[in-house]
């Protein structure tokens, strides 16, 4: 598999290393002959090989000593030993028997006197050599190489090839080793060597203090250069231009997609999740400070992986955890050679966003938070057709919402529907409130949805009003006014619509806007609840289980969890399947709601980062979204693209 190799050791310039002396050795080696035929090695460089592996035993990992052990030949041994010294420049300087080598090894092809490029065309040996005699911080020595193969099929198998990508990306070499670019100093040297092509390139800052490499900064370097060398082959795999490549990916995501919606939608019992959760409910409670991860103490962290590691034993986790990692390892091919090691869920770096979800849940359990499984709330509490709905509205309504017809057509009819809007049609304010917020027809327009929807709730439509208070308690800064959503909440509320009822109980519980009042949660909970509304049944019977707001009564409970679970409340029915071992919700729950936690980190991973990868990000993906919407589309056209669906599971 293709992939490119970056070292980056750094010599000191304290002036007893001769700095300038490696500049003259990467500058001027020779070019390594490539034999055709299989010569053995040597019995000197035999001797040197097995010298140079017992004093710098690391040099057993590189690729050149690989090939020179599974074919000793003197090419193969010729190319570890130069790669060998290099690598260990600081060492071998001060070694007489290693210079002596160096020293009469024998000159060949060179481009000129010596094959150093930098920013300028005509590289001065002599004059780089003083350069760094004079300089007095760190040079950094990478070397970047290439598999022979990969250099000859991409064309990096000559001098000007590297010269050119360094000059190009000079600049984002120098930002990761923080360096200004005006400040910024280097030079290289192309060796044609072996089965492994190789550049080393010196460099440093004009101002010493200023360059610092992390590894992430190497890291950085490296997926520059990776992405430029292997673009249009990372293309192939990102476009799906290669049939095999596009198979597996969009099998993977495809997979995952799936996987995390049964994820979203799955209601989950396992004892010990729950267990642990408990435990670790316990041990916040003593713990001060920031409950993050990061904070905790070591025992509080080890319950929290503990937490995840049993979530990756769920089945439906495990079959996501491998999908994820064969389509992570595909892109990853391009930066390592050996596969990414599969780790444990809880120590895998990619998933440390559901170590603070634990955390998240784990609070709620030990605050006794009670919880919203509200899942498909927003695509059921309000209905298509309107009751006192005019001729005129309705007859358009049916045109609109014909998608056999052309766009042309049903244009031309939201045309005429604003007309009768303006025309001071109830109903069809409503619904042209309806067209501009949710699309796909008219383009989504915040002011227009708020004007036309207070239009129709001035009116007294109740539909309307119970929109518009949604709307005015959104998080949207233009449009957001909470005391005039509570209004207009109650006024439909008042009028009868149960789905206000239910957001009115919802905002005296939560205290975000309201001050927090159990009376009046259960006021307006049963009032939605005696209207059959079975989200504000299924919350009723979670406080009679849980004693807030009214007295504790199971029995009670259970009557609103058997009418919720009627009309197929899944969470209700969960409760009555287990009312012979009730806990606390919040623990009966905690394995579900991390299993929705999951869902959506996987989901942010199903196109996987690379390393400096190619990937649209999300406000992308909105501004593409949208451009779609306004051409015609609608907002599901593309789930391939888009977030999943699914269950919201609303908190407090």
């Amino acid at each position: 598999m293709a992939r490119l190799i970056l070292k980056s050791p750094y010599l000191k310039c304290d002036g007893g290393n001769s700095v300038s002396g490696y500049l003259r050795y990467i500058g001027t080696r020779e070019r390594v002959e490539l034999l055709p035929d299989d010569r053995p090695p040597t019995r000197k460089q035999e001797q040197l090989v097995r010298k140079l592996t017992k004093d710098f035993p690391e040099a057993k990992e590189l690729g050149e000593y690989l090939d020179y052990e599974s074919k000793p030949t003197k090419a193969n041994a010729s190319a570890f030993i130069t790669r060998a010294l290099e690598e260990n420049w600081p060492a071998v300087q001060q070694s007489d028997g290693y210079m002596k080598y160096i020293a009469t090894r024998p000159r060949a092809e060179r481009l000129g006197d010596h094959g150093l490029f930098g920013d300028e065309d005509g590289v001065n040996l002599e004059q780089a050599m003083d350069e760094l005699d004079h300089y007095t911080g760190n040079i950094w020595t990478h070397i970047i190489s290439l598999k022979r193969e990969d250099a000859a099929r991409l064309g990096y198998d000559n001098a000007r090839a590297w010269q050119n990508l360094l000059r190009a990306n000079r600049n984002d070499i120098a930002a990761a080793m923080n360096i200004s670019p005006g400040n910024f100093r280097w030079y290289a040297a192309y060796h044609d060597e072996g089965d492994h092509p190789h550049v080393h390139m010196m460099a440093w800052s004009t101002m010493p203090s200023e360059a610092y490499l992390t590894r992430e900064g190497i890291h950085k370097i490296k997926s520059q250069l990776t992405n430029q060398i292997f673009r249009q082959e990372m293309l192939h795999t990102y476009e799906q231009k290669s049939q095999s490549r596009d198979e597996l990916v969009w099998k993977a995501r495809r997979a995952i997609r799936r996987l995390t919606r049964e994820m979203a939608q799955s209601i989950c019992s396992a004892p010990e999740i729950e267990q642990k959760m408990e435990q670790l409910a316990g041990q916040l409670e003593v713990v001060k400070g920031k409950k993050s991860y990061g904070y905790l103490p070591k025992s509080v962290k080890k319950t929290v992986d503990e937490v995840v590691d049993k979530l990756e034993e769920l089945p439906v986790v495990q079959a996501c955890y491998d999908q994820w990692y064969t389509l992570q390892n595909e892109v990853d091919s391009y930066y390592h050679d050996k596969p990414r090691e599969k780790k444990k869920l809880s120590q895998e770096k990619e998933f440390r966003q559901i170590k603070n979800a634990v955390i998240q849940e784990a609070e709620r359990i030990r605050l006794g938070e009670i919880t919203f499984e509200d899942a498909n709330l927003a695509g059921h509490d309000e209905a298509e057709q309107v009751r006192g709905e005019s001729d005129a509205c309705w007859k358009l309504r049916q045109i609109i919402r014909d998608e056999s017809l052309s766009l042309a057509d049903r244009d031309e009819v939201a045309e005429e529907l604003e007309r009768l809007a303006e025309r001071g049609d109830t109903h069809a304010q409503y619904l042209m409130g309806q067209l501009y917020r949710d699309g796909p027809l008219l383009i989504p327009d915040i002011q227009k949805e708020k004007h036309w929807l207070t239009q129709a709730a001035k009116r007294n439509l109740p539909e309307a009003q119970y929109a518009l208070g949604k709307l005015l308690l959104s998080d949207d800064p233009e449009v957001r006014e909470p005391d005039e959503g509570i209004r207009w909440l109650k006024e439909a509320a008042a009028q009868g619509n149960s789905w206000a009822a239910y957001r009115l109980g919802k905002e005296y519980l939560t205290g975000e806007v309201l001050t927090k009042d159990t009376s009046k949660v259960v006021d307006w909970f049963t009032q939605s609840a005696e209207a059959d509304d079975q989200y504000a049944q299924y919350m009723l019977g979670k406080l009679y289980l849980t004693g807030q707001g009214v007295t504790h009564d199971q029995t009670k409970a259970m009557v609103w969890f058997s009418r919720s679970a009627a009309q197929g409340n899944q969470y209700a029915q969960f409760f009555l399947e287990r009312q012979n071992d009730l806990r606390p919700p919040s623990v009966m729950l905690a394995a579900t709601r991390l299993l929705y936690h999951m869902s959506r980190i996987f989901e942010d991973r199903s196109l996987p980062h690379s390393s400096g990868g190619l990937h649209v990000d999300r406000k992308l993906r909105r501004k593409i979204q949208e451009k779609k919407i306004a051409m015609g589309h609608k907002p599901d056209d593309h789930a391939e693209e888009q977030n999943q669906g699914g269950m919201i599971m609303g908190g407090m």
